[in-house]
């Protein structure tokens, strides 16, 4: 198999003879076997070639020229934010979410504040081995699946619909500023 720099993978491993080695130890052979198995992926647009064998095309720059239908396109962007629509979305979300967070925090910390200021209390069994302190560490994993189901549950019956009609309007707005199917 070969990888995407064009040697072989396993060459340069040292399974070779040493006696025919004659070069320094401690230099870096051409052959160099690199243990990082991110060596042989290349970023995009680093020196890969597309399909066709020709280099592939450089990524434009955050900050260069831009042509007057990707600014119209943005401008859509723009403007579906300021819209009511995607306002009422992002204000369902910061509903549910800013006192999850909290109350799931606060519930965090009192356990990890009663854990290390009563320790008595927190060792007080309930029933035969298990205590206080395993009762409320398996409550905080119940916790976190319940936080989970209920977002789920609230981001299923009261922004998803609304979100995907904001990114289909999107979607047709941009196609018609850019001037044909995309």
């Amino acid at each position: 198999m070969q990888s995407s720099n064009g040697r072989a993978r396993g060459a340069g491993d040292g399974s070779g003879d040493p006696a025919q080695s004659q070069e320094d130890p401690g230099a870096v052979s051409r052959d160099a076997r690199y243990e990082d198995p991110w060596y042989d992926a290349l970023a995009t647009g680093w020196g890969e070639l597309d399909g066709a064998g020709v280099p592939a095309r450089a990524v434009p720059s955050a900050r260069g020229e831009q042509d007057a239908s990707d600014l119209r396109a943005r401008n859509v962007y723009v403007e579906v934010q300021r819209s009511e629509a995607f306002q009422e979305v992002r204000s369902r979300y910061r509903r549910f979410v800013v006192p999850g967070v909290a109350a799931f925090l606060a519930w965090y910390v009192g356990y990890v504040v009663a854990a290390t200021t009563a320790p008595g209390l927190m060792a007080r069994p309930v029933m035969g081995a298990v205590n206080v302190a395993m009762l409320a560490g398996l409550g905080q994993f119940l916790t976190t699946f319940l936080f989970t189901w209920a977002y789920a549950r609230h981001a299923r019956l009261r922004r998803d619909r609304a979100a995907l009609e904001l990114r289909w309007d999107t979607q047709e707005l941009t196609r018609g500023v850019q001037g044909g199917a995309s």
